[in-house]
């Protein structure tokens, strides 16, 4: 039997392509969270819409490893460039994952460092590679980029917020629950890759560019994990 892959997104238009995919199986509602569970392309899958924010990506992730055993974890979703190389409508896959607003400084942490856990959560390299490979086939006119991902609950919209990040972390884009995974599937030793399209550029234009483009980011990394589940 095939190993359960285990898809988070955080709002329901990244989940929606992949549900109008799935072969659907059962449906299992837990802590307001509703898990669809069945196949694509005759893989096993759970999808669920974790919601925005750090706290609902952790709780939906652990669910998905008490509850349903799964072997692998994506999380899909967008994301807000903090390298000018990488653009509205590209895709980064996730080396590893910083949690930013994590700030224990007083009691002698460095910035994102997470007491007796880590700070650095790093995504599985087999699932990075076959992602790469595989967005290249899907969206053929978008640019793939690996490298580090931040998290943190505050939607960057800022030069000032931007600059911080890109000096102090030196991440490739900004989003708000993949952390949050990579912490609970380090925990639970299940490899996990963040997948994050380009919505905006976390910068002063970023509140209107993300309602404009968020659709599309969404539709990059549907065909992106379509694509993946087929080499899985």
């Amino acid at each position: 039997m095939k190993p359960t892959l285990g898809i988070i997104g955080a709002e329901q238009q990244e989940i929606d392509l992949l549900l109008n995919l799935l072969t659907l199986e059962r449906t299992v509602v837990k802590a307001a969270s509703r898990f669809f569970c069945g196949t694509i392309h005759d893989y096993p899958v759970v999808i669920v819409k974790a919601g925005i924010g750090k706290v609902n990506a952790a709780a939906c992730t652990q669910m998905l490893a008490d509850l349903f055993d799964v072997k692998y974890l994506i999380n899909t979703g967008a994301a807000g460039s903090l390298n000018a190389d990488i653009n509205i409508g590209d895709i980064v896959l996730s080396t590893d994952v910083i949690q930013h607003d994590v700030d224990v400084q007083d009691l002698g942490y460095e910035p994102g460092m997470i007491p007796d856990t880590g700070k650095i959560f790093t995504a599985d390299e087999t699932l990075r590679e076959l992602a790469a490979s595989c967005c290249r086939e899907a969206n053929p006119d978008v640019t793939v980029f690996q490298g580090r991902i931040l998290t943190g609950d505050q939607f960057i919209s800022s030069s000032a917020s931007k600059d911080r990040l890109i000096d102090t972390f030196h991440g490739m884009c900004a989003e708000m629950e993949g952390g949050a995974i990579a912490q609970i599937a380090s925990l639970n030793r299940i490899p996990f890759l963040i997948v994050r399209s380009i919505s905006d550029k976390a910068d002063g234009s970023a509140t209107m560019d993300y309602p404009q483009f968020s659709q599309m980011a969404s539709v990059h990394s549907a065909r992106l994990v379509e694509e993946l589940i087929k080499h899985l």
